[in-house]
């Protein structure tokens, strides 16, 4: 007995203090994903004031859509309608090959004038008939990368449900290119040559090829299918995490350095986690001329595709 009540006065202590910091990890979590709504809310609300038609396209953290970043409550009205859709990762074939049936159900409650658009990376060649049509039955669009296409640099050959429609507007998309790594292309040309040799309906590519930006003489090439349809350009902008090879880059920038600077990013060596909502990280994303938003607004973009908004989650977890 007397073991036991020496067990008992040196554990419950432990046991309090670790509650206690879980209950902070998950404020601070909460704290953070109301953080990450306003941002992206913020964003939204800066490109339209320069084109009301701009497109917001968060990736991931389907439960930004929800009040509370809860998927039990309401609608997060403010976020839904600052955004066009919202794309995912690995929905119907995790890395276990099997689908992921808590995101597809946050998924089906958005409404359906908001564009739900799923790059899946399929391990096995066999599934990929498989996966498309588990997509196309939810009504979300698809794109399908294997192993070769980990890293979104190559452009397929195969593109489903081809067609010649003029697409101007989100809920239009049939079909997309994710195209972010310039890599296996020699030039700038080269890249728009391929691309506008295509008939995919959206364009998912970066502001630059490698340290070049695109200029609207570039994206009025790209906005135009090969069968001569118009199709959407939206340009990809990280704005979870700091990567370490873009301008705002500073050289004696590390972890802790600055302070925002704050988690790194396990699988991704040169991308660190930040504290996305101190000034200093905004500016650079958004809000004024010389910010990554008013770039790629400039630049003649049709809109802009959000990633690493599950940052929130990521910092505390």
């Amino acid at each position: 007995m007397k073991k036991l009540f020496f067990f008992l006065c040196i554990a419950l202590p432990l046991l309090l203090l670790l509650g206690f910091e879980m209950d902070n990890k998950d404020k601070n979590t909460l704290k953070a994903g109301k953080k990450m709504q306003e941002m992206v809310v913020d964003i939204s609300k800066y490109a339209r004031k320069f084109n009301p038609d701009f497109i917001i396209i968060p990736q991931n953290g389907s439960e930004l859509a929800f009040q509370n970043v809860n998927p039990e409550k309401p609608l997060c009205n403010d976020y839904i309608n600052a955004i066009d859709g919202i794309a995912i990762e690995e929905l119907f074939y995790d890395e276990n090959g099997k689908a992921d049936d808590y995101r597809i159900n946050n998924l089906k409650k958005i409404p359906k004038d908001k564009k739900v658009i799923v790059s899946e990376f399929v391990k096995e060649k066999n599934d990929e008939d498989r996966i498309v049509k588990l997509n196309r039955e939810a009504t979300f669009v698809p794109f399908i990368r294997t192993a070769d296409n980990y890293h979104y640099h190559i452009i397929p050959e195969k593109i489903l449900n081809e067609n010649s429609n003029n697409i101007t507007k989100l809920p239009d998309v049939q079909n997309f290119l994710y195209l972010i790594n310039a890599d296996d292309f020699d030039t700038k040309k080269d890249l728009i040559d391929r691309v506008a040799e295509t008939n995919f309906d959206l364009i998912l590519i970066d502001l630059y090829y490698l340290s070049f930006p695109y200029t609207k003489t570039d994206l009025e090439k790209l906005k135009v299918k090969k069968n001569g349809g118009k199709r959407l350009v939206i340009c990809y902008l990280n704005i979870g995490a700091a990567e370490n090879w873009r301008s705002y880059w500073q050289p004696d920038w590390k972890k802790g350095n600055p302070k925002w600077l704050k988690k790194n990013y396990k699988g991704y060596d040169n991308e660190i986690y930040v504290e996305f909502w101190e000034p200093t990280w905004q500016k650079i994303i958004f809000g004024n001329d010389n910010s990554y938003t008013k770039k790629i607004i400039d630049a003649g973009f049709d809109g802009v595709f959000l990633d690493n908004v599950e940052a929130y989650y990521a910092l505390y977890n």
